[in-house]
């Protein structure tokens, strides 16, 4: 395990500090790069609140105590502000505070809401990457390929980049047909997906993520997604990436609230590797827009806080965040009308000078 841990590790570093410098032009529209992040089943209350007692003390058992507990030793603090700093320091501390914005606090009448009505992956990200949702078409988790041209297609074609230019990377094996209407237009590496790559730790990379498996056969390690994204990123110099992490929806699923809470802060660390990376790249400093967001939300109790779906009261309630140059708004939205999901693909087409509603008449209106 220390074998692997330090060749991730390495791998990352390289990502950050061997990638050659490139020549860049002024900033703008036509030149700007775009990546959308996913956190998988996220929830609100700890991305705004950090910790949540209540759940972790449901998850205890025998002569275990709250306070006790190593979570609650690592990410309790008296407030919500201080709780999900602790939780993830670079998005809150450095994201959030200098360069970005979220939107989806409650307790500042901040809210951002699905439009499709199943509340769980598919029809999730098919809605982020639509601008729409499909109820009727888009029903379940199967594998089955998207019916309908997705964003990242879009932008390929309009934007005339070469396949390596729009690239997605998953933990989820499903990501493959999700982010594609046409098999093979787009560079994809989802779930447990071999990642040939010129760099020999890559390539060890590659091969021991079938050495270490999850508890789920169709999502891997979101380290290794997020390793494979770094390698993209130096080598192929994509325009559009899309990385989706999977783990803190998984480990939800199977009551591990500890891990859940590990996720969000491994999440941060790699956020936080991401970020020093693009800043150092003239072509990527000052020039890439960023959304992060989830496919939905959780139930919000002791007693369901595992599940979502079109029954779960909470289900529908996400969380959306931008880091773009050219927008100024820092911190918190508070006191404004409900934000939804099908707008989140009108908002990236706009950073890279394309009117998605233009193309997509069914489709949200950009919120930026």
């Amino acid at each position: 395990m220390r074998l692997l841990f330090a060749l991730v590790s390495a791998a990352l570093s390289a990502a950050v500090i061997a990638a050659p410098p490139q020549s860049a032009q002024p900033p703008s529209a036509a030149t700007d790069a775009l990546i959308l992040i996913t956190l998988d089943g996220a929830r609100v209350e700890e991305m705004f609140g950090g910790l949540d007692s209540g759940i972790l003390q449901s998850t205890l058992s025998g002569s275990q105590t709250l306070e006790n507990h190593p979570s609650y030793k690592r990410f309790h603090a008296s407030s919500p502000e201080e709780r999900r700093e602790k939780l993830m320091p670079f998005f809150w501390g450095e994201w959030m505070a200098r360069h970005g914005s979220i939107a989806g606090n409650p307790a500042l009448n901040s809210s951002v809401r699905l439009t499709n009505t199943h509340r769980f992956s598919y029809p999730g990200y098919s809605e982020i990457l639509l601008g729409e949702a499909h109820d009727a078409t888009i029903r379940s988790n199967d594998r089955v390929q998207n019916p309908h041209v997705t964003l990242l297609e879009e932008l390929k074609a309009v934007l005339q980049l070469p396949q390596a230019g729009v690239a997605a990377f998953a933990s989820w094996e499903v990501f493959r047909e999700i982010v594609e209407h046409t098999p093979g237009a787009l560079t994809v590496n989802a779930g447990f997906e071999a990642f040939d790559h010129p760099d020999p730790l890559v390539r060890e990379m590659s091969r021991l993520q079938f050495e270490t498996p999850t508890p789920w056969n169709s999502v891997r390690h979101d380290i290794y997604t997020v390793g494979f994204a770094m390698a993209h990123l130096r080598t192929a110099r994509p325009r559009v990436l899309y990385l989706a992490l999977g783990e803190t929806d998984d480990w939800a699923h199977d009551g591990r609230y500890d891990r859940v809470l590990e996720s969000f802060n491994r999440t941060d660390s790699y956020l936080r590797e991401l970020w020093t990376w693009l800043e150092a790249q003239p072509d990527y400093q000052g020039r890439t827009h960023i959304l992060i967001t989830t496919d939905h939300g959780r139930g919000r109790t002791s007693a369901d806080w595992r599940q979502h779906g079109a029954k779960v009261e909470g289900a529908q309630d996400v969380w959306m965040a931008f880091v773009s140059p050219r927008v100024a708004r820092r911190g918190e939205w508070r006191d404004h009308p409900p934000i939804f999901t099908n707008q989140a693909a009108a908002t990236m087409a706009a950073w890279l000078g394309i009117d998605w509603t233009a193309r997509r008449p069914g489709a949200g209106r950009g919120i930026l």
